[in-house]
């Protein structure tokens, strides 16, 4: 479970406006992986991405954080798979090890809390989790990659 401030976020409260769209954090999100040197961050999920790519999905909304409908907030899960290359590439391995390890300079966990607020489209986002490091086919080719889980409360 991830450590989250309430207090600050309960603060945050009288001047927030609940109603953000999920284009917002969408875009929140591509903003900040963008500030991944050479990782591309499609709009949309391209039929064939071109590696490294990140492809951001939302996966899950548990809506009403609180019990007012005026102040209560939501918690979405996002997906942001990182693709690195082929599987059979040496270079693969090493690559996407950089994106896993949250110290890095490509680090996708330090990239998207750089702003926990997505750019004013979130109260706080958190990556909670890397899961999934393997190969996976995506049309003909099988690619590294991995998943990384984002927990965003807007």
């Amino acid at each position: 479970m991830a450590n989250y401030d309430f207090p600050a976020l309960y603060n945050n409260y009288w001047t927030y406006d609940n109603s953000t769209p999920m284009s917002a954090i969408r875009n929140g999100l591509a903003a900040q992986l963008q500030t991944v040197t050479g990782l591309r961050v499609p709009a949309e999920i391209p039929d064939n991405p071109t590696p490294p790519t990140a492809l951001m999905r939302p996966e899950a909304i548990t809506y009403n954080n609180s019990f007012s409908k005026a102040t209560g907030s939501h918690t979405y899960t996002w997906v942001v798979l990182v693709i690195v290359g082929r599987a059979s590439e040496r270079t693969a391995q090493k690559s996407l090890d950089e994106y896993c390890d949250p110290s890095s300079s490509s680090s996708i966990k330090a990239a998207i809390e750089a702003d926990q607020t997505l750019s004013g489209a979130a109260l706080d986002c958190r990556v909670t989790e890397m899961r999934g490091y393997q190969a996976i086919p995506v049309g003909e080719n099988t690619y590294l990659g991995a998943e990384f889980v984002v927990t965003v409360i807007a």
